[in-house]
């Protein structure tokens, strides 16, 4: 049937078949509005399960929903024309037939897979973060929280990979590319770089042991090799460290063969105190169990510190004094701010208690050279 002898179709239509149709197409729309009001709805409920607040009031998330909504839109709408059309009998044949349609067809396809994709990596990189945030937050260990926020980003960098692999091959399989030998020749290709990348390889998979064993999180304090400073991000194959001045330190997870951790369990506030020789080292050392008890029973401090103080006593002498060496056992990370405040208090305490911390001695010439010089 031809779209005119549909349209003149129309026109001979008895009153009986029109109403017909006409409440054959107001029940669509119907359909259509109760349909987007659904797809809001599940947008909305699944954004607040399993996204953060906090996530869902940044700009990202509200574009990413503006966009859903009218992806959503366009597709309802073009379904109810389709289907409106059908209902009161006009063919489609013009566009769904001939080459101009088969390209628009396939134009159409490959941008639905495309905006689905789009769709997955964003909602799924906020789904996954805002998971683990959820439930991290739920933990009952501060060292689980951390590692379940590591995980977040590994996780949806693992998950965004995949959905661009899987919508790549989908929208070369509508264009007319064979996948098969195109997989093949992947696989081969992926070989060859497989040996010419062992480095990328490397540092992937050493990073999933790293979290994995829980060597250190996000948030930890760590020092690699000679740098030192705060975890603030890892990623699929890098650790990046923001050290105390600011500087953001990026290492392949194959270079950090070595990580000293600092946020693991507990820490030591430990302190070396060099006091003069003539100094009384018993007063001292009382001053220095004063002042730790003291320390320790301050409010500021008190949940930071988990231990009495160890005073180990002397531990060396050198030329320019008595080395005394003690530790206070802290909260991992507070080890720092324990130790500030120690060797505030300390100085005060032995000005007060007469002790005298030892000064670097400059030799002095003999004094007949000194004689000399003073008559030049």
């Amino acid at each position: 049937m031809t779209q005119a002898q549909a349209f003149r179709n129309l026109l001979t239509l008895d009153p009986a078949q029109a109403a017909l149709r006409g409440g054959l197409t107001f029940l669509i729309l119907i359909g259509a509005v109760l349909i987007i009001w659904g797809v809001r709805l599940i947008l909305k409920t699944l954004s607040e399960r399993l996204i953060s607040a906090e996530a869902r009031n940044t700009a990202r998330h509200k574009q990413v929903g503006r966009w859903s909504m009218r992806i959503a839109w366009l597709a309802v709408i073009a379904t109810s024309i389709a289907l409106i059309l059908r209902v009161w009998g006009v063919s489609l044949g013009f566009f769904t037939q001939g080459p101009i349609a088969d390209v628009g067809v396939v134009v159409l396809r490959v941008s639905v897979i495309l905006a689905i994709a789009f769709a997955a990596i964003e909602f799924s990189e906020l789904a996954v973060v805002g998971l683990f945030n959820r439930v991290s937050s739920r933990a009952p260990a501060t060292r689980r929280t951390a590692q379940l926020r590591t995980l977040a980003p590994v996780l949806a960098g693992v998950i965004n990979t995949t959905v661009v692999i899987i919508a790549a091959m989908m929208a070369l399989s509508e264009v007319g590319i064979e996948i098969g030998p195109l997989l093949a020749g992947a696989g081969i290709v992926g070989l060859a770089i497989g040996f010419g990348a062992q480095t990328i390889v490397k540092d992937f998979l050493t990073g999933i042991f790293l979290i994995v064993e829980d060597a250190l999180s996000v948030g930890d304090s760590v020092k690699i090799g000679e740098v030192s400073g705060t975890v603030e991000y890892m990623s699929l194959r890098t650790i990046k460290l923001r050290d105390f001045d600011g500087t953001l330190h990026v290492f392949p997870y194959s270079e950090a063969q070595v990580i000293h951790n600092s946020s693991r369990g507990f820490g030591y506030a430990a302190f070396e105190i060099q006091l003069a020789f003539w100094s009384d080292i018993e007063k001292a050392l009382e001053v220095l169990h004063a002042t730790a008890d003291g320390l320790t029973q301050d409010p500021a401090f008190q949940s930071a510190i988990l231990a009495p103080a160890d005073i180990v006593g002397v531990d060396a002498l050198t030329d320019n004094g008595v080395t005394l060496k003690g530790r206070i056992k802290t909260q991992p990370g507070a080890q720092w701010r324990v130790r500030r405040e120690f060797y505030r208090r300390i100085k005060p305490a032995f000005d007060q208690a007469g002790l005298l911390i030892a000064q670097r001695q400059l030799p002095l010439p003999p004094f007949d050279e000194i004689a000399d010089r003073a008559k030049t």
